[in-house]
């Protein structure tokens, strides 16, 4: 095996999602060296449809929290209030009645305090320039958020190669965002990626092996799960990943064990 792939790997599993960054300063220049390997990434026909909006005035940070906070924290929480309590994410996993759980939230530290934030945009219009095919059947535009996901990842790796912390921040509900950016309407907001210092110690990451996933040559009906088998799946998921969850910052004793 080549050098070069041995530092892929371990940069692969050294890379985690970081809710804890630290407000110190981060490196002069490291922002533009996460957003350099970000365009080199890849899209239908090289449309390249993303932009970047790099946030460091700490009243913008603020007002993106507050918005995530009051809009998507609640959104989600009220979601996964419709699941059984040991299969709600990890980071809905809290105790009391759902107004006193709701409160424990939204009172937990959050990513404000990050130096820099990259919020990734993508302009859908650029994406014209692939085949057509790429627009119909359903198919939701797939090479356009395929691209801005592509993108999203080499930063997110770029990152933890310079030894800063990342977040993939999932956007559901885009206006508010858009508002406090002043972002067009037909622009897509696809992602938040606060970077910084990470303030936890690092963790070892859960992934499947590979021979659950591999199939040669033709798909190994074995390995196919019935709808009991991935409930079952989701709990002994929640079981690997949830002692993470339960030494986060501000969750100390608030989880569900």
């Amino acid at each position: 095996m080549t050098p070069q792939y041995e530092m892929l790997m371990d940069l692969l599993q050294r890379r985690m999602s970081t809710r804890k960054l630290r407000p110190d300063p981060i490196p002069e220049g490291a922002v533009e060296k996460i957003l350099e390997a970000g365009r080199w990434a890849m899209s239908g026909a090289n449309a390249q449809p993303w932009e970047y909006v790099v946030v460091t005035d700490p009243a913008v940070k603020k007002a993106l929290f507050e918005n995530y906070r009051n809009e998507l924290d609640e959104y989600n929480f009220w979601m996964e209030q419709m699941r059984a309590p040991e299969l709600r994410h990890p980071a809905f996993h809290v105790m009391g009645d759902p107004k006193e759980q709701l409160r424990k939230l939204k009172a937990r530290p959050g990513r404000a305090d990050a130096p820099a934030v990259i919020v990734v945009l993508g302009d859908g219009r650029r994406q014209w320039a692939t085949v057509m095919g790429g627009h119909t059947f359903g198919r939701h535009q797939s090479h356009f958020t395929d691209a801005l996901a592509n993108t999203c990842t080499l930063m997110h790796l770029a990152a933890a190669s310079i030894g800063l912390g990342t977040q993939w921040v999932t956007i559901h509900i885009e206006e508010g965002f858009k508002k406090v950016l002043d972002i067009p309407d037909v622009m897509t907001l696809y992602l938040i990626i606060p970077i910084g210092y990470p303030d936890v110690a690092p963790k070892e990451g859960v992934r499947r092996p590979l021979s659950e996933i591999v199939h040669h040559n033709r798909y190994d009906r074995s390995k196919f799960m019935s709808n009991e088998q991935i409930v079952e799946y989701i709990y002994e998921l929640r079981g690997k990943t949830m002692p993470k969850y339960i030494k986060a910052p501000g969750a100390e004793g608030d989880i569900h064990r």
